[in-house]
């Protein structure tokens, strides 16, 4: 099966006071459907500005990147947009809500954006909110909701488009350790349960724990020597793979 989203090789350079300044060095990574990925590293270590290259929105320094099948570097930026729609849903630590919308409407946008009427889609849009315990939130406005619910919301609009792939970046670094654990249950389902791709990049032992597969970014490059798979993975584990690596 052809992995969602592969990269070959990749860099990323920065330009610094006249010096290029490596983010990613070499990183090959794959993630197919039903599997659950997630991605390590401190602060700064280059985790965003993978997701960035992963999704397109920005262009590697060197090597490539695979989504659904498709190079990212031989399309347009049209060709990237689509594909980007069609294939990921997001998932964001600061939520990126629209804050003058309802959560009904923040739930509907991805839909509008495909170009499908959300008031078309109502059941649908209330199936996801149900499942996500938002049904009796539709109609209030983000401000009106606690960080754990504002966290929902955002999940919910990466969900409702039916996407494959879920990019999911630093999800529970804005949420109490209950709405945390809620969030990361609600995304191993997503795998286990839907068959999405999901995709994490965190620094939260805990949340990597709830992954099939976890990567170690050390000063741009993924480990070789230590990557743990296989299911129940122990936040001891974790935390002796962060050791060992001085991380």
């Amino acid at each position: 099966m052809t992995p969602l989203v592969r990269t070959l090789d990749l860099y990323k350079f920065f330009e610094q006071a006249g010096a290029r300044v490596p983010v990613l060095r070499g990183v090959d990574l794959e993630v197919g459907a039903g599997e659950f990925v997630c991605v390590m590293g401190p602060s700064g270590s280059g985790k965003s500005t993978l997701l960035h290259l992963l999704s397109g929105l920005d262009a590697p320094s060197a090597g490539s990147v695979h989504l659904a099948g498709q190079d990212l570097g031989t399309l347009s930026e049209r060709g990237r947009t689509l594909l980007r729609r069609e294939t990921i849903g997001y998932v964001f630590q600061f939520f990126n809500l629209m804050v003058n919308l309802t959560v009904r409407e923040n739930i509907g946008l991805p839909l509008a954006i495909q170009g499908r009427a959300p008031e078309r889609e109502r059941e649908l849009l209330a199936g996801v909110a149900r499942d996500l315990e938002l049904e009796q939130r539709l109609d209030f406005f983000p401000h009106q909701l606690s960080g754990g619910e504002m966290q929902r919301v955002s999940l919910a609009r990466a969900l409702v488009g039916g996407q494959p792939l879920l990019l999911c970046d630093e999800p529970t670094g804005n949420l109490s350790q209950k709405a945390g654990l809620a969030v990361m249950q609600i995304l191993r389902q997503c795998a286990t349960r839907d068959g999405r791709a999901v995709l994490l990049v965190t620094h939260n032992p805990r949340d990597a724990t709830f992954a099939d597969r976890v990567h170690f970014l050390v000063d741009g490059e993924l480990s070789k020597e230590v990557v743990l798979e296989g299911e129940g993975l122990t936040v001891e584990e974790v935390h002796e793979a962060l050791a060992k690596l001085s991380i």
